[in-house]
This record gives C-alpha cells, sequence and structure tokens, in this order.
C-alpha cells in the first residue's frame, strides 16, 4: 500500500482522491496546483518501486504511453524530474466499463456496438504503432456519457521488438481470466490478436450480461477456452442477428490465426453486418476439420469416404449383366 493519502502534496500536485488501488500501484485524482488542473498521478507502491524489475517494466509503461496519441487512450504527460517515481495522465471523466455493465448489462445492442468499434480503433492505432494492450477488459475502459472510450492502464502492454521482462509478480497479472486470450493462457507473450480476441469477450458480455467461457474457479475459466467453444451467443439472447453472432465468433477463435487480423476488420463487419455471411469461418476454413490435417490424410480420408459409392456402383453393374 502507498503510505500517501488524500490532502498530501506531493511536488507540485495535491492528492484529492485515492480512485483506485491494483496490487502494483495506487491511482489518485490530483490537481496541479501550477495550473489548477485536475490529472491522475499513478504512484507504485514503495515494496514496488524498490523492485528493479518492476521499475524497468513501470518505466517502460510510461514510455509507451508517452509515445501514444489518440482520443481513445488515455494521455500521459512528459516525464519530470522528480524524487519519487509516479506517472501523471490525464483526468479523465466517465465511468469505468465495469461499472456500467455491473449497473446496467446487458446492454442494448446499438450502445454495445458503439463502444466496441471505438475500442477497436483504439486499438488498431495502438497496434499499428507497435502496441498491445494485453490486459483488455472493462475494469482498464473508461466510458463517457457520449460513450466515448480511453484505453488506460497500459501496465502489461508490450512493444513490438522490445526485450520480454519477466517478473515474478506479473505471473499472475498476465491478463484476466475471463478476457485473457487461449494463447496466453498457454504462457504465450500475446499480440493484437489476443487484443481482439478480449475485445471479443468485452462485446460479448455487453450483449448478454455474461461471458463466453465459465468456471467455478480462475483456473477452470481458462482452461475452458482452450478446450470448449464459447455458450452460443443467440441461446442467450434470441434476437441478436445470425451475422453479429458470427463476427463475434470470429473474434473469439481459439487459433489466433482465425481470428480477424485487425481491429479494423473487427470493427467493419460490426459496423455493416449485413455483408457477414452466417457460417462463413467454417466456409472458409475456420474451425474446420481439413485445415488441421495434412494434405496426405485428407486425401486418405476422402478415398476412404468414396469406398461405398464404389462396391455400391459396382453391385448394380454386375445386377444389370447378370
Amino acid at each position: 500500500m502507498t503510505n500517501l493519502h488524500p490532502g498530501d502534496q506531493l511536488d507540485h500536485f495535491r492528492l484529492d482522491a485515492v480512485v483506485a488501488i491494483s496490487g502494483m500501484a495506487t491511482i489518485f485524482r490530483a490537481t496541479d496546483l501550477r495550473v489548477s488542473r485536475a490529472v491522475a498521478l499513478k504512484i507504485p507502491h514503495p515494496q514496488m518501486e524498490s523492485d528493479p524489475v518492476f521499475f524497468e517494466r513501470f518505466q517502460r509503461e510510461a514510455e509507451i504511453c508517452r509515445q501514444l496519441s489518440h482520443p481513445g487512450v488515455v494521455k500521459v504527460m512528459p516525464d519530470e524530474s522528480s524524487g519519487r517515481v509516479y506517472m501523471t495522465m490525464e483526468w479523465v471523466e466517465g465511468r469505468l466499463l465495469r461499472e456500467i455493465l455491473t449497473r446496467e448489462a446487458p446492454l442494448p445492442a446499438d450502445r454495445a456496438l458503439r463502444i466496441t468499434c471505438a475500442i477497436c480503433d483504439a486499438l488498431d492505432y495502438i497496434h499499428q504503432q507497435g502496441v498491445a494492450h494485453r490486459d483488455l477488459k472493462p475494469e482498464n475502459v473508461m466510458v463517457d456519457s457520449h460513450d466515448r472510450i480511453k484505453l488506460i492502464d497500459f501496465g502489461i502492454a508490450s512493444r513490438a521488438g522490445a526485450r520480454r521482462i519477466t517478473f515474478g509478480k506479473f505471473s499472475q497479472l498476465m491478463g484476466t481470466p475471463e478476457y485473457i486470450s487461449p494463447e496466453q493462457v498457454k504462457g504465450k507473450r500475446g499480440d493484437r490478436r489476443s487484443d481482439i480476441f478480449s475485445a471479443g469477450v468485452i462485446l460479448y458480455e455487453m450483449l448478454t450480461g455474461k461471458t463466453p467461457f465459465l468456471g467455478e474457479t480462475p483456473l477452470a475459466v481458462m482452461n475452458s477456452r482452450l478446450r470448449n467453444d464459447p455458450i452460443p451467443l443467440r441461446s442467450l439472447e434470441p434476437n441478436l442477428s445470425c451475422e453479429l453472432e458470427e463476427a463475434i465468433l470470429r473474434a473469439l477463435e481459439r487459433e489466433p490465426a482465425h481470428r480477424y487480423a485487425t481491429a479494423a476488420e473487427f470493427a467493419r463487419d460490426l459496423s455493416h453486418p449485413e455483408n457477414v455471411v452466417a457460417g462463413q469461418r467454417r466456409k472458409a476454413g475456420y474451425s474446420d476439420w481439413r485445415t488441421r490435417l495434412p494434405a496426405r490424410k485428407v486425401a486418405l480420408y476422402s478415398a476412404l469416404a468414396a469406398i461405398p459409392a464404389v462396391i455400391f456402383g459396382a453391385l448394380i453393374y454386375v445386377a444389370r449383366f447378370q
């Protein structure tokens, strides 16, 4: 826990209120006394601040965020010399998507799609910058009164080509069980398609009030996505269209290569469901048994399947000439 409290002053900031506490840091709403402007300060807990690997991870998060500039991504202010490690961010008015879901889920389809398309727009931007969020969940999406969004908390984000940081205390935080992608469950680093999977889970939850993979424990939830298909969307909300279900199922494909290649593609299908053909994943080879077998085995099984027809034809031929 932090040793700072509301009313304390840190450099030229007055700490006004605690807005969030995690195992790694505390986020305060603060006032920049130089310009009387509200900001958010992310201050690591003292025991984390003294860990050199965590310090590198925290510095990388700040560096990544300072280089991002998009309306859908929380802005991090330039670094300033200070005797204490912290991150200064813009203050975002609004509510966490988690709070909205807790109070209002399921959301109307048009609102859920509007929020998801905004998330996808922000994701597409960060992905083009070589950044993957890797912990996309309702707790990390701020929504304002006009349903404009901000992605927040890039604590385990990765940048393409950057050295991988191994930090024991992060092992429990590499994604959240309900939203983590199958490849992250397997211990892989996660990339932009992992974010697309998580966006699909969030949309599914907004539409149904439930996540697509269930279990009695976090481990069971994570294992479910390795072994089971999502709970059929339209079994929970029959009024949703087949085309929308198809788009979400593609985002939730177990194999990353079978998902949308970009967040922009996912958003395009959500915005124009009339262009989505129900069943197209299987027609295109998604989840098709033929895509998982070598060509030689496919040919063998095809030949075996033809044997009964050949035998039947031979019997008819013999019967005709007897």
